[in-house]
């Protein structure tokens, strides 16, 4: 396509790549398309339409949701009208006028539909798009697209071609314009049950959102870290079965005859004295009397750490394993454990302790 030649009608149950479709007014100018040309045909009863300010849909029907995502990256992604750019592009970040976002990312509820989320809107309704941008921009939020402004933005992952934020920052972004528990709460369970993240993950960055200390969140946390272990210990049930590992007992307390308690563990084999600990942590929150909550992991890591070590001084081996790992690295896991296993033949005998249902 030369300079002057006229863009070809654009209709969205017709034409496969929506960014044929949509298109800033830059992009437009490259094509040989004139602002004058591009208002002309956004007239009454003209072929195109310009939903947000520099952003042109090239047809006459109501923007398909695809189309709606577009032209919100193209709106936020514009260079600033210095024609610098606020932050160096991010590596692997198209830096040229195709596509045109820059640094904007999709985030919010229509991140998290994108993701793949069931309990966030479609992308095709009449809500708004938030759409994560530098701190730094001076763009202004316009239409249905609302900006999440972030003095440091995630690396953007891309989804359908598009690039949109992590699971964690868009859940922190949406949760921040919820109101109701129930949706609140629902979002966070479909992120552990789904295996979108880790809970302690999303709780770290609602805590950098300052979110935790909000009646909707609170009420809500409590049910996704109890989720959190309940899918965790369901991924260890799988890794021992699916990997012929001897069946321990689940879930145990232990404790010297006579003494103080050791502390729980989620398996034990008792031949073997070797004990898996599953590191479902959350960071600690502690309260500051004004509603805020701040994490505390060093307090809570040191109580962890102390209690393994009194275990292995008593002979018991101690094997870590982490949620993220049981899902994404189940085999080495398995190995991990069955190496403990096999080596308690090789070890000096546990002293004798006393186990007790959890």
């Amino acid at each position: 396509m030369t300079q002057n030649t006229p863009l070809s009608p654009c209709h969205p149950r017709t034409t496969g790549d929506v960014r044929r479709c949509v298109l800033s007014a830059a992009q437009l100018r490259a094509r040989g398309v004139p602002a004058s040309v591009a208002a002309a045909r956004c007239g009454d009863g003209g072929p195109w339409q310009q939903p947000l300010p520099g952003v042109y849909v090239l047809h006459p029907e109501p923007p398909t949701g695809e189309e709606r995502l577009v032209s919100a990256l193209l709106y936020a992604g514009r260079p600033p009208a210095s024609g610098r750019r606020d932050v160096p592009a991010q590596p692997g970040r198209e830096a040229g006028p195709e596509p045109g976002y820059g640094e904007a990312m999709v985030t919010g509820l229509a991140a998290l539909a994108l993701h793949g989320f069931t309990a966030a809107p479609a992308s095709d309704s009449a809500a708004a798009i938030d759409v994560l941008v530098p701190r730094t921009r001076r763009l202004r939020s316009v239409g249905y697209v609302r900006l999440v402004r972030s003095a440091g933005t995630p690396r953007a992952e891309q989804v359908g071609g598009l690039p949109v934020a992590p699971v964690e920052r868009a859940l922190s972004d949406a949760i921040a314009g919820l109101q109701d528990p129930l949706a609140v709460r629902g979002l966070l369970i479909e992120a552990v049950r789904g295996g979108y993240c880790e809970p302690a993950v999303v709780v770290r960055e609602l805590s950098r959102a300052k979110l935790l200390g909000r009646p909707q969140v609170v009420a809500a946390v409590d049910s996704f870290l109890a989720e959190g272990r309940a899918v965790a210990e369901g991924r260890l049930y799988d890794l021992v079965r699916t990997y012929e590992l001897p069946e321990p007992l689940w879930n145990v307390e232990l404790r010297l005859p006579g003494g103080p308690r050791l502390g729980g563990v989620d398996a034990y084999w008792p031949e073997q004295a070797v004990a898996v600990e599953l590191d479902t942590r959350a960071p600690r929150l502690g309260g500051s009397g004004d509603g805020r909550h701040r994490e505390e992991p060093g307090v809570q890591w040191s109580a962890y750490a102390a209690r393994r070590e009194h275990l292995e001084g008593l002979g018991i081996t101690v094997v870590h394993l982490t949620p993220g790992k049981l899902r994404d690295v189940s085999e080495q896991q398995a190995v991990v454990v069955r190496t403990a296993l096999m080596a308690a033949a090789d070890r000096e005998p546990a002293a004798q302790v006393v186990v007790l249902p959890r």
